[in-house]
């Protein structure tokens, strides 16, 4: 596997799109686009949680899902493993998908009611063939005591289940094959504020246990910072900033970001009361009909000609050990 700043890849994107057409008239007629994700590159490395942030609709679970070949790439590559994914036929992908593996969001609608908890957290093992009936039992039963269920819920359905223990039985479903990467999309955003920390905590916990991998798309700061080795920042359906989370949180330099974090509440009166809040103008903009050159542009208070003419690049502006990747022609002035 190939090394950047030092670490290995585990997972390398590149130029990534995923357009959804749009039909209309009696005939069909494709008259546009909806640019979900529109051409963004990223690594991920061996062993770390890199966090997706951004707003809703700004195409965070569909990179997930198109990553996984769940949603099939309008262009761009997905190496893992030196394997390109988008290339790959429907046998092949079948394998590879023993080695990565997706928490939903929902846990209500992401489990089958007519099935019980053994079958659910079973039936990757029946798919990819491993093991007979006696020890895939015996692995679901293990799988539940990993993630903190009683292994004598097997027989259970889901409705009888809250929705913690529902992700839960996600989490232990995703764990089944021993995969090596995991896409968790916003898996603790339908769950109750006090289960959200036990989760987490648990695939924090798991990682390290099994050597996991993740991607963890979210749209909560606090708790990206919490988990996350190092964090994207999404907008409209590009990567705008990347970097360490500590660089991002502390000296972020996109002002999308910037606005990101200054909605976040600081648990202290004075400084709460003190501190400027930066106020986004107008609506994130359809991704059917997206800005030209910096999608952020219309919304920018920094914006200048230039802004609303060139593509701004993705550049580093730290440096090769430290890399701090930012889309943006006057990120200069936040240094």
């Amino acid at each position: 596997m190939s090394q950047e700043n030092g670490k290995e890849i585990f997972i390398q994107v590149n130029n990534l799109k995923k357009h959804f057409p749009i039909f209309r008239g009696v005939f069909r007629r494709q008259t546009g686009a909806v640019k979900a994700v529109d051409g963004i590159s990223f690594n991920i490395y061996k062993g770390e949680t890199l966090g997706l942030v951004g707003e809703s609709g700004c195409g965070k679970s569909t990179t997930g899902r198109s990553i996984l070949q769940l949603l099939k790439p309008t262009d761009g590559e997905v190496l893992f493993r030196g394997q390109d994914l988008t290339q790959l036929g429907q046998n092949e992908l079948r394998k590879s998908r023993r080695h990565m593996q997706m928490i939903f969001q929902d846990p209500y609608a992401s489990l089958n009611p007519r099935m019980t908890v053994g079958n659910i957290i079973g039936e990757p093992l029946e798919i990819h063939n491993i093991g007979d009936a006696n020890s895939r039992k015996e692995r679901v039963k293990e799988l539940l005591r990993i993630v903190g269920l009683n292994p004598y819920f097997i027989n259970r359905y889901p409705h009888e289940f809250s929705g913690g223990q529902r992700q839960r039985i996600g989490v232990a479903r995703a764990l089944a094959t021993n995969p090596d990467f995991i896409v968790a999309d916003e898996p603790i955003s339908a769950l109750d504020v006090s289960i959200q920390a036990q989760v987490v905590n648990l695939l924090d916990d798991l990682k390290d246990d099994l050597g996991l991998t993740y991607l963890f798309i979210a749209h909560d700061l606090s708790m990206i910072r919490y988990i996350s080795d190092r964090v994207a920042v999404m907008y409209l359906g590009k990567i705008v900033e990347l970097s360490d989370k500590d660089v991002i949180f502390d000296h972020s330099l996109h002002p999308y970001t910037q606005a990101l974090l200054s909605a976040i509440p600081i648990p202290d009166p004075e400084k709460e009361a003190k501190r400027q809040r930066l106020i986004l103008e107008g609506g994130v903009p359809s991704p059917a009909n997206p800005p030209k050159a910096c999608n952020f542009h219309p919304r920018c208070s920094y914006a200048t000609d230039i802004c609303s003419e060139v593509d701004p690049e993705f550049r580093n502006m730290g440096t090769e050990s430290a890399a701090h990747w930012v889309a943006c022609h006057h990120a200069e002035q936040f240094k």
